[in-house]
Formats: C-alpha cells, structure tokens, sequence
C-alpha cells in the first residue's frame, strides 16, 4: 500500500466538472493498492497518514501532524502509484489489487479516516477525475507499509 501526501493550503477534486470533494488546510493523500495489501494494511496507512509530523511548529520544524492541528484530509483512490515502474520505459500493473478488491479496501480506508472526526473528503473509485491543489511547501511524502 502506497499513499502519496501532500500539504495542502487547499484542494478539491471534480468528475464532470463537478466538485465531489474539497478540503481546506491539511492533506490531499493519493492511495495506490497492491495485491498483497489487507484492512491490516490500510489500519496503518491511517495510522501513519494521520499521526506523520508534516505541519509546522510554532518554529516552523515539521512536528505537527494532521491530528495535531485538525486539519482536512481529502482522499483519492491512484491506480497508477501500484504500477512497477522498474523496467522499460512504460509501466506495468500486475501487482495492483484488481478493481473491486480494490474499491472494497479504498472504502474501508475512508470509512475509518472518517471515524477519527477530521473533515474527510474523496473522491469516487475509479473516475476520471480532475484534482487542483495549492501545495504548501511544496511539501510531499511517499509513505508505504
């Protein structure tokens, strides 16, 4: 399981050029999913997503995470981040989670982001969506389990 953050100052994501979610101040996390990955897993993405010290201090250090400072966290289901990209010069997507496996683990992700009372926003599994974002910093982290 892969879930590439990113500190936003704001973002949103569309799909027909509609608004299906938007957040203020916190983090946009794109989630690739993997055969291998299990709600264990993902239990410790959250874990990770939600308590990584990404946010500045009263001197401006990266110690505050998303918890910390209540901040937004608007979640996007990226196929693309599973894809190995080791060899040749166009990826390959054998060690991505097939679809529905897929959706039914993104789903348990959302679900239990959104039971820790932070305002949680996604997109929708699968869509061709379009994601703006102010990224502040640019802060970004690849984060794995």
């Amino acid at each position: 399981m892969k879930a590439l953050i990113q500190r936003v100052s704001s973002s949103h994501v569309e799909v027909d050029g509609k608004v299906v979610g938007e957040i203020d101040k916190g983090l946009l996390v794109f989630l690739g999913l993997e055969k291998k990955d299990s709600e264990l897993d993902a239990d410790k993405m959250i874990s990770k997503v939600l308590s990584y010290r990404v946010f500045p201090d009263e001197n401006q250090k990266m110690n505050l995470s998303l918890k910390d400072i209540s901040g937004d966290i608007l979640l996007v289901s990226q196929f693309t981040l599973a894809a190995d990209t080791k060899n040749g010069t166009r990826a390959g997507f054998s060690t991505a989670m097939p679809p529905n496996e897929a959706e039914n683990l993104y789903n348990y992700f959302v679900a239990k982001t959104r039971a820790f009372n932070l305002k949680t926003e996604c997109g929708i599994f699968g869509a061709d969506m379009s994601v703006s974002l102010i990224n502040d910093g640019p802060v970004t982290f690849l984060l794995e389990v």
